[in-house]
């Protein structure tokens, strides 16, 4: 089978600051506009890949400084990819993790709702974790054609 090419692709990463949970917003929106989506699926795109990255500095890092990984990708008829990745603690049960209302925060300030809200969001949630390794998360959607 053959693997399809983007069209457009962006890379970037950052340090594990909370600040810079907004700017994952901010770049994710701004690649994605490229594609000319509606203002919900931008909404949605904006928060799923808040929520992965999220994730990725209080999960993944814990209280440690580290790298986010966001690439996003643009594929012929509307589709976007986009992965988060982090090189922190990675998920000891990705299947529990994804459960609503499961978090390893132990302050109780979160919610344990981010897999549930990116599942909600995007057409395809992937996640792949390993122990000591760190976590990518692919996000996918499939874009409504807004041409005449």
């Amino acid at each position: 089978m053959k693997r399809e090419k983007p069209e457009n692709l962006m890379r970037v990463s950052f340090p594990s600051r909370s600040v810079n949970e907004s700017l994952s917003r901010s770049l994710a929106a701004a690649f994605a506009a490229l594609a000319d989506p509606t203002v919900e699926e931008l909404c949605d795109i904006k928060t799923a890949v808040s929520e992965a990255v999220t994730n990725a500095i209080v999960h993944g890092y814990r209280n440690t400084l580290g790298t986010v990984y966001i690439t996003a990708a643009l594929y012929p008829g509307g589709k976007i990819v986009i992965t988060v990745r982090d090189r922190g603690c990675g998920i000891a049960d990705v299947e529990k993790a994804r459960e609503p209302l499961y978090t390893t925060c132990t302050t109780g300030e979160r919610a344990g709702l981010g897999f549930a809200v990116m599942e909600e969001l995007m057409d395809r949630v992937r996640v792949r974790s390993r122990l000591g390794e760190g976590t990518t998360v692919t996000l996918e959607r499939k874009l409504k054609s807004r041409s005449c």
